[in-house]
């Protein structure tokens, strides 16, 4: 199987597809529910706490994208917004849906692999990871660096699908991965366990379908195994 990184940082066909059916809110919503048996508002709800963020606060997003959560910014918000992926097209993508909504000057766009960050330890005062994680071939190495990056008390929010929530999803899943569209996705309950592993309390961790939505902070007493 091609190496599921590399498709992602090189082709533009496999990425332009999925951010089509991400991006589109109507396109996202029916998808998820078809594919997955995801409740997809619930991802949009959580983007749109991105407005109430705190005048100063440092964000990472990745991977951003064609700017999915952009939505969530306000024109001439006080924050510094970093959105990094590994694709350049998609960081393309991302430009123009910065402009088209006001905000370019809000956002810094860097290329980088969430697995192995280029960022210093205690960054961000909130990372965001959105539709990314099942797509990766080491899902919990990109935790681990989104966990190093992140600030004592600094929060981490996202999704992923999961295995293990359904035999109809399982199997599109794994047709999925053998496309090399998705990585080695992870199995339900795992990212609960990974998140804690990293030092985090989880806050939250729902799921919808084969969609778990997750929110962890740092305790000051923040530590790594």
């Amino acid at each position: 199987m091609t190496d599921v990184t590399e498709r992602w940082r090189s082709e533009r066909l496999v990425a332009a597809m999925y951010e089509t059916g991400v991006k589109h809110d109507g396109v996202a919503t029916v998808g998820a529910w078809a594919m997955w048996g995801a409740d997809m508002r619930r991802m949009f709800t959580d983007v749109e706490r991105l407005s109430d963020t705190p005048a100063g606060t440092s964000i990472l997003d990745i991977p951003c994208g064609g700017g999915f959560a952009f939505r969530g910014l306000r024109p001439g918000q006080d924050v510094h917004y970093v959105a990094a992926d590994i694709s350049p097209f998609m960081l393309g993508q991302a430009r123009a849906a910065a402009a088209q909504r006001g905000v370019q000057d809000t956002i810094e766009f860097v290329e980088a692999d969430v697995t192995a960050l280029q960022f210093d330890d205690n960054s961000f005062d909130l990372c965001i990871t959105y539709n990314g994680l099942h797509c990766l071939p080491d899902p919990r190495a990109a935790l681990g660096e989104l966990a190093r990056v992140l600030r004592p008390g600094g929060t981490l929010r996202g999704t992923s699908c999961v295995r293990g929530r359904g035999p109809r999803q399982d199997v599109l899943i794994a047709m999925s991965r053998r496309a090399g569209v998705f990585g080695n996705t992870p199995r339900a309950g795992e990212i609960e366990a990974w998140l804690k592993d990293f030092g985090l309390d989880v806050v939250t961790l729902e799921h919808s379908g084969a969609v778990e939505f997750f929110e962890a902070r740092f305790n000051t007493n923040k530590t790594l195994n």
